[in-house]
């Protein structure tokens, strides 16, 4: 199937593009890590949002997922691996599938940490993001996850289920790739392992790493003020696209990003006329 609009994160701004995009008569479906992933899952209190003083970040979060749900977004949790356009149609590959849709917002939050050392290097040569695309290739073999986040620890549980043997570091602050010609090990915060592929599941990537060309300012998503990108059919909101780094702005911006997604949309359908 596809979709008139995907929705890349489910949270403020992501709900909110989806909302405003759905109120426009446009098919939207949303793809996130589980809600409670989220950092504002954790917050414990959040007074600045207007309206709704002092609420937990996990009742904002259901608050708007269940708008969102009643509004007919469709949902789909997963974590986005990359993405391209061809002709006029986004192609978007979450875990070991793809996803159809004609414009995409990206509203996946702010992607923490640089890339360890030898992790580009070995990027298809043991070095993977997905345990589910990847790891049939390595049954029988050693192999390592670096998880931050519950749903890295249920990949390292379906590489043990096909006969994979799985070292496991959660959460690790330093780690270094090495091999020859193909990952041969990898040592994270002192201990090294015999790897023949490592598992590197970041809740979110670097946006560069999912759209390559896109343009970035200062470390965020460069927009304009219909949150447009530079990449035709592109657009971003929320904590992406920079400060300050709270609720009340990441739903405006989705706000935007929702209408302005519609209005491609349109756009494209007169001209093709």
């Amino acid at each position: 199937m596809s979709y008139d609009v995907l929705v890349i994160g489910g949270g403020p701004a992501g709900l909110s593009a989806a909302i405003n995009a759905h109120a426009r008569g446009k098919s939207v479906l949303v793809v996130s890590n589980p809600l409670e992933e989220n950092p504002l899952w954790r917050s414990e209190k959040v007074d600045n949002y207007l309206g709704l003083p002092a609420m937990t970040g996990a009742e904002l979060l259901t608050a708007f997922q269940k708008h969102a749900e009643s509004a007919g977004a469709t949902f789909k949790v997963g974590r986005v691996l990359n993405a391209a356009m061809m002709g006029n149609e986004w192609y978007v590959s979450i875990g070991s599938d793809v996803e159809e849709a004609r414009t995409v917002v990206l509203a996946a939050g702010v992607a923490r940490g640089n890339k360890f050392p030898g992790e580009e290097e070995f990027l298809g040569r043991g070095v993977s993001y997905c345990a589910t695309c990847d790891g049939m290739l390595y049954r029988e073999r050693p192999v390592a996850v670096l998880g931050w986040a519950d749903s890295a620890r249920q990949e390292a549980d379906f590489l043990t289920s096909i006969g994979c043997q799985v070292s496991f570091f959660e959460k690790p602050k330093t780690c270094e790739i090495k091999g020859d010609k193909t990952v041969e090990s990898v040592t994270c915060d002192g201990k090294t392992v015999q790897a023949d592929c490592v598992f590197i599941l970041r809740p979110a990537m670097p946006p560069t790493d999912l759209f390559p060309g896109l343009s970035m300012d200062g470390g965020f998503v460069a927009v304009n003020r219909q949150m447009a990108t530079n990449l035709p059919g592109l657009f971003a909101a929320g904590d992406c696209t920079g400060g300050p780094l709270q609720v009340s702005k990441a739903a405006g911006e989705g706000l935007i990003a929702g209408q302005s997604a519609a209005r491609w949309i349109d756009k494209k359908q007169r001209e093709n006329q």
